[in-house]
């Protein structure tokens, strides 16, 4: 069988995700759960990446240990996952002691190895995103990243070489067209960063003392660098001096699924320190679109921040998976606002999934008191359904083999809205006035009965409790995706799917709640 390693980035444990943040989650698990429908070994690791300054001062201002605020944060985040159906085989946090001490060696063998000095640091510095920035990377005079104000700070730190392996990882991505997803973040890499040259990298700190220790300099903690960036092979066994079998079944990693704001640490740091480790790249990162509140990120301070936590509670988990897979484009940040996703909970789960599953389950039940089997009565409409049907998985292979996961959805609806003009096409409640077109009425339900039956497989990876409950209601567990001639249901009463939502009344609602 073959393997299939994904990853998300770990979150930072300096409070609760937002929306923005989880649609990673949803995204990685989506395809995890492609892969493994199509036959795949599926290893899916997500996590929490909990050392730096910015969470000593948190634990500070909280007054708790480092260790008991990320333990309160890394607890929220697992939590959020769970809800969020995600589908996960393994949850990594940063201070798990074997982590902990794979960093050590690995930080050990590079500095032996002659890829980490130690020298000193001075520069403008951000303490929220925990980086220096020469004066030329500011923009108006702040942190490029946040926005935020920077401040001088010189410290001795431990430096790895970046530069030593600059033109490697250039033929690299040269000869690996792939690597980095989209093309245009391949060429932001490019231009921004490896045109410029890199400047060698500070990997460890000494002004804060939540971290891993460097082991020989008690001084200093190891930065989140090479802290952060090695939980990808660190808790698949990883070992400096004797590897497990799980690391050499699974790496290379098959995807990195990480934010655009975090490209450049996966597609320039990480590839680097692998090389200095003499260990195979992963096969591709890809770096996902942002999810904006309206035009706008997303921020405390802006206070237009959304938890998804909160949007299942009022609309449902697979509402919530729905609208951030189909509404996030593949390479252009997304929107979401309530009104945005209310609208496409009405017009697509409610009116074009719900609404199929309803008719044609009640009409199964009205006509054959939910007896339904192929009588093999066609006529010009049966063709066009079928084929569409028959096509579908390879459809939704093709667009899942490219990250289009939105694309992939919309190949599933097309079918079901096809089946909706089908029904209108054949009239079924004129065909039941008519004795002898019985037998053409079962085949249309029947036909009805396999497109959403195949369209609830496909949708498993995207919607998995809402596939249950159509195949639940269908009472058939056939999980192939091409349509069957030779079925035999036994449908159980229908149960509405996704329920309209009053726009109006809801919005009042919630005006109320925040």
């Amino acid at each position: 069988m073959e393997k299939y390693y994904i990853s998300t980035a770990i979150a930072y444990t300096s409070g609760k995700p937002h929306i923005g943040n989880v649609y990673e989650i949803i995204l990685a698990d989506a395809i995890a759960r492609f892969k493994r429908f199509k036959g795949y070994d599926v290893y899916f690791q997500t996590g929490t990446d909990e050392h730096g300054e910015k969470i000593e001062l948190k634990a500070k201002e909280a007054n708790l240990t480092p260790q008991q605020f990320v333990d309160n944060i890394a607890d929220e985040i697992r939590t959020i996952w769970d809800k969020m159906n995600t589908s996960y085989d393994r949850f990594v946090r940063t201070t798990d002691k074997n982590h902990e001490q794979q960093v050590q060696k690995i930080f050990k063998k590079l500095y032996d190895n002659g890829d980490i000095y130690l020298s000193k640091y001075k520069g403008l510095y951000c303490t929220p995103c925990e980086s220096f920035f020469t004066e030329n990377q500011l923009v108006d005079g702040k942190c490029p990243d946040c926005g935020r104000e920077v401040k001088e700070a010189e410290e001795e730190a431990y430096f790895f070489k970046l530069s030593k392996y600059q033109d490697r990882l250039v033929e690299y991505i040269q000869n690996n067209p792939d690597f980095i997803q989209p093309e245009s973040r391949k060429n932001e890499m490019i231009n921004n960063f490896l045109k410029p040259g890199l400047q060698d990298l500070c990997v460890s700190r000494t002004s804060f003392t939540w971290g891993i220790p460097v082991d020989f300099d008690s001084k200093h903690v190891v930065y989140v660098w090479i802290d952060a960036l090695t939980n990808y092979i660190t808790n698949i066994g990883y070992d400096v001096d004797n590897s497990s079998e799980e690391f050499y079944k699974y790496w290379p990693a098959d995807l990195h699924l990480v934010g655009k704001d975090i490209v450049r640490f996966h597609t320039i740091y990480w590839p680097i320190i692998l090389m200095a480790l003499d260990i195979p790249l992963p096969k591709k990162v890809f770096g996902h679109p942002w999810l904006l509140f309206g035009d706008d990120k997303m921020s405390k301070s802006k206070g237009n921040i959304i938890y998804a936590d909160d949007l299942a509670d009022e609309f449902g988990v697979d509402a919530v998976r729905y609208y951030t897979l189909h509404e996030m484009p593949f390479a252009n940040d997304g929107a979401i606002t309530y009104e945005l996703l209310i609208e496409r909970i009405n017009s697509d789960l409610a009116n074009v999934l719900g609404n199929l599953v309803n008719r044609t389950i009640s009409m199964a039940n009205k006509y054959f008191d939910g007896n339904v089997s192929n009588k093999f009565i066609v006529d010009e409409f049966d063709d066009e359904l079928k084929s569409l049907v028959n096509e579908l998985e390879t459809e939704v292979t093709i667009k899942m083999d490219k990250l289009e996961v939105s694309s992939a959805i919309d190949k599933i609806f097309d079918v079901l809205r096809r089946s909706n003009k089908y029904i209108d096409e054949t009239l079924p409640w004129v065909l039941a006035k008519e004795e002898d077109k019985k037998d053409r009425l079962e085949t249309v339900i029947y036909n009805l009965l396999e497109a959403i039956r195949v369209a609830a497989v496909l949708l498993e990876s995207f919607l998995p409790e809402t596939s249950s409950k159509i195949l639940a209601q269908l009472g058939i567990s056939n999980k192939s995706a091409i349509y069957e001639e030779n079925s035999k249901y036994l449908v159980n009463e229908p149960v509405p799917l996704f329920l309209r939502i009053d726009k109006e009344k809801k919005l009042e609602e919630l005006k109320e709640l925040i």
